[in-house]
């Protein structure tokens, strides 16, 4: 009896580590998704931004390592980008410019896009990934017709601005397709990205900003740097 259910469980125990090899982990999963980005030098997109009730609509181009211009449609005329130096918003609304100058030791958080390489080494250093059902693909809800894994990050201590983000992220080209952003308020904040084209060779010139003649300007309207 013993040497038949030996013979029995033996193709059993042949085809475990196997399998164990092909598992992947969330955690896998977010450092493969991490090193596409790292092979993208610049990528432009088109981007819906929610928040509450509000939604915003533009374009956004990046250019590695922190490089981000988002010009938006929605409101009509306003800009946000970063030029590794600068932080500039344009509120057409109000014909305003908020610059913030940004020093070396906040660049990497000010600077860093959640959609790259610095955002996502970020997201792995201060959060927790899982599956949220597993590493199959699923379909992406408002849009039935693509398929996404869905991984949840959960903050690993409370002085994150998010609660818990969820990445959806396209199977084959392991780009990220929408963000979403439970904040400590509870608020929900979501980032579409579509029609993302890479490595375009989209210069710096593109980052640098001329702001209307006519709008006030305020400097280092979010903090006063020490030197």
């Amino acid at each position: 009896m013993k040497l038949r259910f030996f013979i029995l469980i033996l193709p059993i125990l042949a085809v475990i580590p196997v399998n164990s090899q092909e598992i992947v982990t969330a955690e896998n999963y977010l450092k493969m998704v991490s090193d596409r980005y790292g092979s993208i030098r610049d990528y432009e997109a088109h981007i819906v931004i929610h928040s509450g009730s509000n939604e915003m609509i533009g374009n956004v181009s990046y250019l590695a390592p922190s490089f981000l211009r988002i010009d938006f449609t929605r409101p009509a005329e306003q800009v946000i980008v970063f030029n590794g130096e600068l932080l500039t918003v344009y509120l057409p609304e109000y014909r305003t410019v908020l610059n913030q100058t940004i020093t070396p030791g906040r660049r990497s958080t000010v600077g860093a896009s959640l959609a790259s390489a610095q955002g996502l080494t970020l997201l792995s250093r201060n959060y927790v990934a899982s599956f949220v059902t597993g590493p199959d693909p699923v379909a992406l809800q408002g849009s039935p017709q693509e398929e996404v894994v869905k991984l949840r990050l959960a903050r690993r201590n409370i002085s994150e601005g998010f609660r818990e983000i969820i990445l959806s992220i396209s199977p084959v080209s392991k780009t990220i397709r929408r963000i979403e952003g439970r904040t400590i308020a509870d608020s929900l904040v979501q980032f579409d990205f579509t029609n993302i084209k890479t490595n375009l060779g989209i210069p710096e010139m593109r980052f640098i900003y001329d702001s209307p003649a006519s709008a006030n300007v305020y400097n280092n309207f979010l903090f006063r740097e020490v030197d």
